[in-house]
């Protein structure tokens, strides 16, 4: 018995130490105005087999934490989703994320007919590209001051209307795997019912006022009830959907939907946040531990070429979606930037069908890779890109005007072309430098061109 008490109270303690080293990691993003939720991967990676092995990856406490962070998280989802807004942009939502699905599809069955992978391992990789980090998008977008403005009202549409899909992927991810043949007929029932319960939902949540349960009153203003309230009706939900058969993460979010149509969706989000929080520091921090360095040092090259890969062709198919649903280029570039990464649920995904055997090892590995480093760095090709992006329309756009500046008039009496053509490039440049200077006059405020001259004249 006692030793018994002892290796309970060491796996406590260490799993506690890492949960720290997770939030400090976290906390230290936080500062660098980097996404929280890289600290936590990184924290995983560092602590875990591989590194300084501090938690492996067989750890039941941890497995179990994290996959309750799962649940919440689409209890969370689901509360926080603004069924007025998601209907506003539901037409762009739904084409832009029909067509990265699309496109995933493309790609990954390409690769399977130039590759012995199985049909199983190219459906679920589709759907592990096609899906973005809700987390990380919003995050981006609200450091560029975008996620109210048209970029983040189009990129939160996109994500909400992947986290719906989540749900039927999931499905299939499961059903995927083993030996036996699989029951088409039972999957399309399971999934044809799970999505008509979500959209007859969805509609008659949308058309009716807000929800008044009759002890709204009497709970409103007690923090442990309503806790502990939302929590059992969380996992009473998810319980009930895994017992018929579908995922529990359905019923955590159908669950959220209830809750966020309710006049207790504000309280309840006040109290359960702190909670969801603890527990995504430990799914992130699960995905961490997952990681296979070993593998990644084995195959770098073809881990760095499937990771950048993804984000260029993410990035360019997210702003060519958007700009033929029609919204502008600014939007688009901006918007298509903050999604150019693979989700959090991607690991849900590649976890799940490892679980059934529906992938092997090497596909999940690569699969945890390539996902984590285009979280890790996706802020950075933001900044980049944008700047980059940037600076190019500048430049063209203040060439163009300097030139229609030197050429408004008529050119006259020049007997020497070549001492002509000298004089106007001069001239060119000048104006050009010119209106480059004044741009940088106004944007700094203090510092002018006093004497009036141009720079490096």
């Amino acid at each position: 018995m006692e030793e018994t008490a002892a290796a309970h109270h060491v796996d406590l303690t260490v799993i506690a130490f890492v949960i720290l080293v997770a939030v400090l990691a976290g906390l230290g993003l936080m500062r660098l105005k980097q996404p929280p939720l890289v600290g936590f991967i990184l924290a995983g990676v560092l602590l875990g087999p591989d590194a300084l092995g501090f938690v492996s990856t067989s750890d039941e406490n941890v497995t179990v934490l994290a996959e309750m962070g799962v649940l919440m998280l689409l209890f969370f989802i689901g509360m926080e989703l603004s069924l007025k807004a998601f209907v506003a942009t539901l037409r762009p939502a739904l084409l832009i994320a029909g067509g990265q699905l699309a496109a995933a599809m493309a790609i990954t069955f390409t690769l399977k007919a130039i590759s012995d992978a199985t049909f199983a391992e190219a459906l679920i990789l589709g759907f592990i590209i096609a899906l973005s980090s809700t987390v990380v998008a919003m995050k981006m977008l609200e450091d560029i001051g975008e996620l109210r403005g048209e970029p983040g009202r189009i990129a939160v549409g996109v994500l909400i209307a992947q986290d719906i899909a989540v749900v039927p992927m999931l499905l299939i991810s499961t059903s995927l795997g083993g030996s036996e043949e699989i029951a088409w007929t039972g999957l399309i029932v399971k999934i044809a019912v799970a999505v008509a319960v979500l959209a007859g939902l969805l509609w008659w949540l949308g058309r009716r006022p807000k929800l008044k349960p009759r002890f709204a009153a009497a709970v409103e203003g007690n923090v442990e009830i309503l806790a502990l309230g939302s929590l059992a009706f969380c996992f009473a939900a998810a319980s009930m959907s895994g017992w018929i058969g579908l995922s529990p993460a359905y019923g955590a979010f159908i669950a959220g939907l209830v809750v966020g149509a309710s006049t207790l969706r504000s309280p309840v989000i006040h109290v359960v946040e702190p909670i969801q929080s603890i527990l995504l520091v430990v799914f992130f921090l699960s995905i961490g531990l997952l990681i296979d360095l070993d593998y990644i040092v084995a195959n770098w090259q073809l881990v760095a070429i499937a990771a950048v890969f993804v984000i260029l062709a993410k990035t360019i198919l997210n702003v060519v979606l958007i700009r033929l649903a029609g919204l502008p280029h600014k939007t688009a570039v901006e918007a298509g930037l903050s999604m150019a990464q693979i989700g959090e649920f991607s690991f849900v995904l590649a976890a799940a069908a490892y679980a059934s055997q529906a992938i092997g090892s090497d596909v999940y590995r690569l699969a945890l890779a390539v996902t984590a480093i285009t979280l890790l760095v996706s802020p950075a090709w933001m900044v980049m890109t944008r700047q980059i992006e940037g600076e190019a329309r500048f430049g063209y756009r203040e060439f163009r005007e300097a030139l229609a500046e030197i050429y408004e008039g008529q050119v006259e009496n020049v007997e020497d072309f070549g001492f002509w053509l000298k004089v106007r490039g001069r001239a060119l440049r000048r104006a050009y430098r010119r209106r480059r200077a004044t741009r940088v006059a106004d944007t700094r405020g203090a510092e002018g061109l006093a004497d009036g001259k141009v720079p490096g004249e």
